[in-house]
């Protein structure tokens, strides 16, 4: 667990983590001073849950955005940004500025349009979405990441989310 994301799992007087633990029925530990967290429970699943919960909040984002987690039709994707890139620090800084774009615009269509919650945290971009959703964010992000102008990723979102409304209305 990064340093800096524990306060976020431990929430003001303990609540995240009890939260989880409850939601899980599951057992948390936290060392607080190397950031490694144990999770224990009876339940393999809820033990799994809880578990990408906690990646989820390590990766960037809210508790609240994490604990849509529990529901079993959301997943969490992580896309580690060194997989695509040389590790430079400069081609690490020009493709996070692609991906939040100016004031957080593409980040925003990209969230808004695939329906999906994004985090860009440290060299990874994790998705929290339902599986459809997340193969269509993760199409924009690659695009990003490889160079693609913003406008056709755009393009390629409008038209996905045109599709999926379309095929929507078939069923």
């Amino acid at each position: 667990m990064y340093d800096d994301r524990v306060g976020v799992l431990i929430g003001r007087a303990g609540k995240v983590k009890q939260q989880l633990s409850e939601a899980t029925n599951t057992e948390i530990s936290i060392d607080s001073e190397t950031g490694q967290v144990r999770v224990r429970g009876d339940n393999l699943e809820n033990v799994m849950t809880a578990i990408n919960v906690i990646k989820a909040i390590n990766l960037g984002f809210s508790p609240e955005k994490a604990f849509r987690l529990l529901d079993t039709d959301y997943n969490l994707h992580i896309i580690d940004i060194y997989e695509f890139i040389r590790r430079s620090e400069s081609h690490l800084k020009r493709v996070l500025g692609r991906l939040i774009g100016e004031r957080g615009k593409a980040r925003r269509v990209i969230e808004e349009s695939a329906g999906v919650y994004i985090s860009i945290y440290r060299h990874y971009v994790s998705i929290i979405g339902t599986f459809d959703n997340i193969l269509v964010a993760k199409e924009a992000i690659k695009m990003l990441i490889e160079g693609a102008p913003h406008k056709a990723v755009y393009s390629y979102l409008f038209n996905q989310r045109r599709f999926r409304r379309t095929a929507e209305l078939w069923w």
